[in-house]
């Protein structure tokens, strides 16, 4: 029997407890669970990418069965298809979060049909977490500590020194 393999994807731009509740139950589910840190290399991020990733590394190192990855100018499915990956992990906050993946769901079943996706609700009390309201809150000098793992907080602190 193979191993069941599962993708997890995302800007991650920057981390936060949400993601990491997700992985972290994503994980129990699976042999194997990628974190996939995709990005448009056109759009300039938050974090560089090495940053990104350098931060979810050291977030989800306990996962002993987690890996993470990065990817560019691919789609989902393919890096989907080279990692040998089943079913593909989605976190979803609210019914807007909902109508988004459908719509990328949609196109990736049409893709790739052998791949399914499932959804992970966030728990009540990461529901209003996203990335972009931390990156505001960032801009404003305000306190995120409450909304990423520790290892952003340190990542941001090292930002500052370069």
């Amino acid at each position: 029997m193979s191993d069941k393999i599962g993708l997890f994807t995302g800007s991650f731009d920057p981390m936060t407890n949400g993601h990491l509740d997700l992985i972290e139950r994503a994980s129990k589910l699976f042999d194997k669970l990628y974190v996939g840190i995709f990005y448009n290399p056109h759009k300039m991020g938050f974090l560089p990418i090495e940053s990104r990733k350098k931060t979810v590394e050291k977030a989800v190192g306990h996962l002993k069965n987690v890996e993470v990855m990065a990817s560019h100018d691919e789609l989902v499915v393919d890096v989907a298809r080279k990692l040998g990956v089943q079913v593909l992990v989605r976190g979803l906050r609210n019914a807007t979060d909902l109508q988004y993946e459908a719509s990328f769901d949609y196109y990736n079943h049409q893709l790739a049909s052998e791949l399914e996706t499932i959804y992970l609700h966030s728990r009540l009390e990461h529901i209003h977490i996203s990335s972009s309201a931390v990156r505001e809150l960032l801009k404003f000098g305000q306190d995120i500590s409450g909304y990423v793992p520790n290892t952003v907080l340190e990542e941001l602190e090292d930002e500052e020194k370069d």
